[in-house]
């Protein structure tokens, strides 16, 4: 198995720690006024949703998962499970919501991602770093408060709720980044295609 050291781990990334699979949610460098830089680093585990949290130097390594990527199109929801078809075999891959929930947000159906296979399992899907979701509900901007600075709350086709211009309404597309969940700008024509 592959291993990195504490300071190369980002979020996103599966460990195998006491040969399970888990997810790392949130990865942050510390460095205290007194004491020695940390590592700050929280998982969930892949299948129970288990919080764990780990304080590593820089040194330390950890195993990180061998991984297989394929591409796949996000087809159904069944029970509380995502249907995924492979793009090139057509064969269809099942994550559980409790797995992907999060990440689900910035998926439209029949879009194509990267679903994530250890040992021959599916077990995450990789986000592009931006996608494109149309809103479908708006807040109502005071007229003529376009130049203010205020963020309106809004709600894409995905269920996403995010903070977008005054100006973006109802029915229009967006760019979102996917590791933040902000809005970054709306869609341009090409960006459609």
């Amino acid at each position: 198995m592959p291993t990195i050291k504490a300071n190369q781990v980002r979020k996103g990334q599966i460990l195998v720690l006491d040969n399970e699979l888990w997810l790392v949610t949130e990865y942050e460098f510390r460095k205290p006024g007194k004491g020695s830089s940390f590592n700050q680093i929280r998982c969930k585990h892949h299948r129970t949703g288990q919080q764990k949290a780990m304080r590593m130097s820089s040194d330390e390594t950890l195993e990180r998962a061998h991984l297989d990527r394929r591409s796949a199109t996000f087809s159904y929801m069944e029970g509380d499970r995502y249907v995924f078809m492979d793009d090139e075999n057509f064969e269809q891959y099942f994550l559980e919501a409790s797995l992907v929930a999060e990440s689900m947000k910035f998926v439209r159906e029949n879009q194509s991602i990267g679903v994530t296979f250890y040992e021959g399992e599916a077990v995450s899907i990789d986000l592009p770093t931006a996608v494109i979701l149309q809103v479908t509900e708006a807040e109502m901007s005071a007229k003529g408060d376009t130049v203010t600075s205020d963020k309106i709350q809004a709600s894409c086709e995905t269920g996403l709720e995010i903070k977008v211009p005054p100006y973006i309404t109802s029915g229009e597309y967006i760019k979102v980044a996917t590791e933040t969940g902000e809005f970054l700008s709306r869609a341009k024509e090409e960006d459609l295609a």
